[in-house]
């Protein structure tokens, strides 16, 4: 897929989305439960001849969402302009790319995690061959994962998980040496569906 098949495949998925409306995949949130945090992740395609989604690994001794798979992103900070805005500081305090690296396409609807974060996803294309430079108390590992693996709808699974005593049903993608799960596989399985024209 050329550069520019997939800068078109990604506009067409913005373009399709609404702003702000919650997708499938989000969970409920309790009656008395706060109002969810607003926070906004990169979803970074990177536009080499084999397309891929940048994912990280956070570092184990984090104090939420330790060692767990994810995009670069944080809470949406009262300075940030907008999802967007918060999506490309955190890409950069995360794993050192420059805003100006990033070809911001639009922003996936929103995501409520268990946790109490509402994650606006921020699509981003990325230039191949970037020097990702992760800042070592946020980010152990860098890694690009497949689009092809993202498109084949066979690839991702469904585990039921029981958390706080309730059950649920959580997407997991598969990789050798990482565990996808949670909002990061919930967001990857939207976007396929997106991409897929579902």
């Amino acid at each position: 897929m050329s550069p520019e098949d997939l800068r078109r495949r990604l506009l067409r998925v913005v373009q399709a989305e609404r702003p702000g409306a919650l997708v499938r995949g989000s969970l409920p949130l309790p009656p008395a439960a706060a109002p969810p945090i607003p926070a906004a992740v990169l979803v970074g395609v990177v536009a080499a001849p084999t397309p891929a989604i940048l994912l990280t690994k956070r570092n184990e001794h984090l104090r939420r969402h330790a060692g767990q798979v994810s995009f670069p992103g944080g809470r949406i900070d009262p300075t940030d302009a907008d999802a967007a805005a918060a999506a490309l500081r955190e890409a950069q305090e995360e794993v050192g790319i420059e805003p100006g690296q990033v070809e911001v396409m639009g922003t996936l609807g929103d995501f409520l995690t268990g946790t109490g974060f509402r994650i606006t996803p921020v699509l981003g294309l990325l230039p191949p061959n970037l020097a990702y430079r992760p800042a070592p108390d946020e980010v152990d590992t860098v890694f690009h994962y497949p689009l092809a693996v993202v498109l084949d709808p066979e690839a991702p699974r469904q585990e039921r998980q029981i958390r706080n005593g309730v059950a649920r049903d959580v997407w997991i993608w598969p990789h050798p040496d990482h565990v996808i799960w949670g909002a990061t596989a919930a967001i990857l399985v939207h976007l396929a569906q997106r991409l897929r024209g579902g």
